[in-house]
């Protein structure tokens, strides 16, 4: 993911945002600043510091799923999945391991903790969760949520998600995060009270400044269609790979008819029976194998569907630029309108239509008193929108700073990741043949005896 870097020559203005350092400046410098002593961010919610949270060693894990049935919002009965997470202390007092915290969390609580995240860290790329319905699978793995199968694979899916989100330098000093891991009671309430829901931007408003915004940052551009990019591409990779299972699925079964064949054909033969029935066990073996080699399939084909959810991570970042973007273009707009009806008024010449200067036309002009009052008015405005406007410039400053900073972090985890996950998969695939070629040798040695 190459992006344009920063021309050092444009300077900053109401549009576009341009940021203090370029997409090479690293996250730890922000992050190092919260580690002195408990921060609260505007929203009033405190974050854990360095050595109430970062700093403890601790092993995170969900250890088990377990299906359950109790009531909804309204008072339905429904059946849902709960998973229990365990944190360990690496190191206690006297140098044991101790087990710290153990609780039963809903997938919809991991929604409601995501979602916040995404809120109050706009310039993270926020880890996605695992999907909640499965997709992209072969045909005769079952898409139920419900299926012992799926449900394992997001159980460490979840697993991962928190290992994410811990070992993020931002995220994991996050207060309502160090809840979600040790408070079973009451932790909803806790989100709920920090007001993360009002502080959410609504999708018409983000689909407005999308289109409305004049000067849009190239990179935040450029990273919107990489980001469009790359989960086309995945998700026909998805696709070719749930297809070349099937197929594979199919030719594995029919070696089974091989089996039944040899084994049926052994028993009119005395001097070729044994060759033929052996022949055909391994056959069957051969057949049979293919149902546990496509459910580890499934773990390689999660490891890519994260980066598939990840693609929409990178364009929650985008927004939020665009969005503050437009905040910064509307301000400038505003206070650049305000300071021409202050000289209209100053001077007695009006440059444009209005329908303030037509009614003046119409009914007389206004006295000296009353165009003191208002030119006096409109420089108390002038002075809070360039005080507005220069806090909103800051503010985008500091939000292209972080954001580019955690998204060269990101670049460097998705190639290590995805080159890994790749990898292993072509490892497996060809695993896979030399245990065909081993099966054919071994039934060639049966031929060979007979």
């Amino acid at each position: 993911m190459e992006q344009a870097p920063p021309d050092p020559e444009r300077q900053l203005k109401p549009a576009p945002l341009e940021p203090l350092g370029g997409p090479g400046a690293v996250l730890e410098a922000a992050a190092g600043e919260e580690t002195e002593g408990t921060r609260e961010d505007s929203s009033g919610v405190d974050t854990m510091t360095g050595n109430d949270f970062w700093l403890k060693k601790i092993e995170i894990s969900v250890s088990e799923a377990e299906k359950r049935t109790g009531r909804n919002a309204v008072n339905m009965q429904e059946t849902y999945t709960a998973y229990l997470i365990e944190t360990r202390s690496v190191e206690h007092a006297d140098g044991q391991s101790v087990l710290t915290d153990s609780l039963w969390r809903r997938y919809s609580e991991f929604e409601l903790l995501r979602n916040y995240l995404l809120v109050y860290y706009p310039h993270v790329v926020v880890p996605p969760l695992p999907e909640k319905r499965a997709e992209f699978v072969w045909h005769k793995l079952s898409a139920d949520n419900m299926d012992p199968d799926f449900v394992e694979r997001r159980r460490i899916g979840l697993e991962n998600f928190l290992l994410r989100v811990a070992s993020h330098p931002v995220l994991c000093r996050d207060k309502i995060f160090y809840l979600f891991l040790t408070q079973e009671g009451n932790w909803k309430e806790t989100v709920n009270e920090t007001g993360f829901q009002l502080k959410a931007d609504s999708r018409l408003k983000a689909l407005n400044a999308t289109f409305r915004v004049k000067n849009p940052d190239k990179r935040f551009t450029e990273l919107k269609h990489y980001s469009d990019e790359l989960q086309s591409v995945i998700s026909h990779l998805l696709r070719v790979r749930a297809r070349v299972a099937d197929r594979l699925y199919g030719v594995y079964k029919v070696h089974g008819n091989y089996g039944r064949v040899f084994s049926e054909w052994s028993a009119i033969e005395k001097e070729m029976g044994d060759g033929l029935q052996s022949a055909g066990h391994h056959m069957d073996v051969y057949a049979s194998s293919i149902d546990d080699i496509l459910e580890d399939e499934e773990h390689y084909a999660d490891q890519l569907k994260e980066y598939l959810f990840y693609a929409e991570a990178l364009r929650a970042v985008c927004r939020k630029h665009e969005l503050m973007q437009y905040d910064l273009e509307t301000a400038a707009q505003d206070l650049a309108s305000k300071k021409q009806q202050c000289e209209e008024l100053a001077t007695g010449t009006v440059r444009t239509f209005s329908l303030k200067g037509m009614t003046t036309k119409l009914f007389g002009q206004e006295t000296p008193e009353q165009r003191e009052a208002r030119i006096k008015v409109l420089e108390e405005q002038i002075n809070e929108g360039e005080q507005q406007l220069k806090s909103k410039n800051l503010e985008g400053r500091e939000f292209v700073k972080n954001a580019w900073a955690d998204i060269e972090r990101f670049k460097e985890q998705k190639n290590r990741d995805l080159k890994e996950a790749l990898i292993s998969y072509a490892i497996m695939q060809i695993s896979m043949c030399k245990k065909g070629i081993q099966v054919w040798t071994n039934a060639k040695e049966c031929f060979s005896k007979m």
